[in-house]
């Protein structure tokens, strides 16, 4: 009985050590290839797991990926990275985004997903 537990850890150990999420990060006011339509050649995928706690989050780790896209004063600007917080998109799929328009010719898109790795690479 002993033998199957630490199997079974051992197990559980192993498959979350190998089901980390790889992101895209970037943005596009300092790397215009991180905008729509999207030049990865450029951009090294980043392993979520690999990435600094947020001081403000204590223990809490990026789970998903995330693209944001946003117009302020009819200049866009796009953001990808790993996303700690927020629910994926339909199936984990990135094309279901939440969007929110403010005051001032604001716009904004939020897309987070976990389908795949590099799943916030897609057009929105």
């Amino acid at each position: 009985m002993q033998t199957t537990a630490v199997l079974f850890l051992l197990v559980v150990c192993v498959v979350s050590q190998g089901s980390a999420l790889k992101c895209w990060v970037c943005r596009s006011d300092s790397d215009p290839k991180c905008a729509d339509p999207f030049d990865n050649s450029t951009v090294p995928i980043t392993d979520c797991k690999q990435e600094a706690d947020l001081p403000h989050l204590p223990g809490v780790r990026p789970t998903m990926c995330r693209k944001i896209r946003q117009k302020v004063h009819g200049q866009w600007r796009y953001f990808r990275s790993c996303a700690y917080l927020g629910v994926p998109g339909i199936l984990g799929d990135e094309r279901f985004c939440i969007m929110r328009t403010g005051t001032y010719n604001i716009f904004m898109e939020y897309c987070t997903c976990n389908s795949k790795d590099g799943c916030n690479s897609g057009l929105t």
